[in-house]
């Protein structure tokens, strides 16, 4: 991981890749428990990726947030829980209009207990009949991105793409996750 992934003692940090970082973003900050969110690239092969790399496909990093939380407030199986109800786990490397292998369904697990949970809540989506292709694999590296990228929505509500595709998976977490907010 990279120098980005400083955290605080007691604090847990998991990855998550659901498509457009700015939707993953405005989610994960609004849950009790999380200490920060931080949009970024991870799983592909250049090191230090742009935003111009990653968007084209070409350095096969999906856009991804690191997530600081306290296991005592929010636990990782709660993460998965907010993360596979506000993206769609059964469309290949595509979340809405956003279609590239850098919006692809993954999850990069910090830790053996977090990749263990993982695949169980996989394997209880597919016995349940979904049909999920969202990637699991161990972090290697995690990439920030550019600053311009960092709360986006909170900076840009008034934008369309805030309005209208961010907007409603915000109402969705507010009715599904109430005992989640802040």
């Amino acid at each position: 991981m990279s120098k980005d992934s400083q955290q605080q003692s007691g604090e847990e940090i998991a990855v998550f890749g659901g498509g457009c970082f700015w939707c993953t973003e405005a989610i994960f900050s609004r849950l009790k428990g999380v200490n920060s969110v931080l949009s970024g690239y991870a799983g592909g092969q250049r090191p230090n990726p742009t935003y111009e790399q990653v968007s084209t496909g070409v350095s096969g990093h999906a856009e991804v947030v690191k997530i600081a939380f306290d296991p005592e407030m929010v636990s990782y199986q709660q993460l998965l829980e907010v993360f596979f109800e506000t993206h769609n786990p059964t469309t290949l490397n595509q979340q809405g209009a956003d279609v590239g292998t850098q919006y692809r369904s993954i999850i990069f697990a910090t830790n053996n207990e977090q990749l263990a949970t993982a695949q169980k809540y996989i394997a209880g989506m597919k016995n349940n009949g979904s049909h999920i292709v969202t990637e699991l694999q161990h972090l290697s590296e995690f990439f920030t991105a550019e600053a311009y990228h960092h709360r986006y929505y909170d900076i840009h509500k008034e934008q369309p793409y805030c309005q209208f595709v961010i907007g409603p998976k915000l109402e969705k977490l507010e009715h599904k996750f109430v005992h989640l907010l802040k």
